[in-house]
């Protein structure tokens, strides 16, 4: 029998072969980290907040389907789906093979604006 690229973790639920960060992620958490960091002069709080962040979207590498589709909570059909880690939200999409990390932003920011543009 062949073996394909995934495998399934000890739930039954396919496991990707990695998470990739677009540009614009990899900036959002040097952005949340800088906040912390400098203008609320709070790096431990930095240190934490970026790694719980990644914490949790590490999780889709076991999980991929364990954040809600964005499409439940609004009037458009997209294939994103969010992760809610603390106060901020990792917007991405995932394929058989990778979950893509498209943005990391604060709940409380106009997402559908920054991931849409005017809709």
């Amino acid at each position: 029998m062949e073996r394909s690229w995934w495998s399934r973790n000890s739930f039954g639920y396919i496991i990707v072969k990695s998470i990739r960060y677009s540009p614009e992620a990899v900036d959002d958490l040097e952005e949340i980290n800088e906040y912390f960091s400098i203008e609320l002069e709070n790096p431990n709080s930095a240190i934490k907040t970026v790694s719980m962040i990644t914490k949790k979207i590490r999780e889709l590498n076991n999980f991929p389907s364990i954040g809600m589709n964005l499409s439940a909570i609004i009037d458009i059909e997209t294939d994103y789906h969010y992760l809610i880690c603390g106060d901020y939200l990792a917007f991405y999409r995932f394929d058989e093979h990778n979950v893509y990390i498209i943005r990391v932003l604060n709940g409380k920011r106009d997402y559908l604006k920054l991931l849409f543009g005017d809709i």
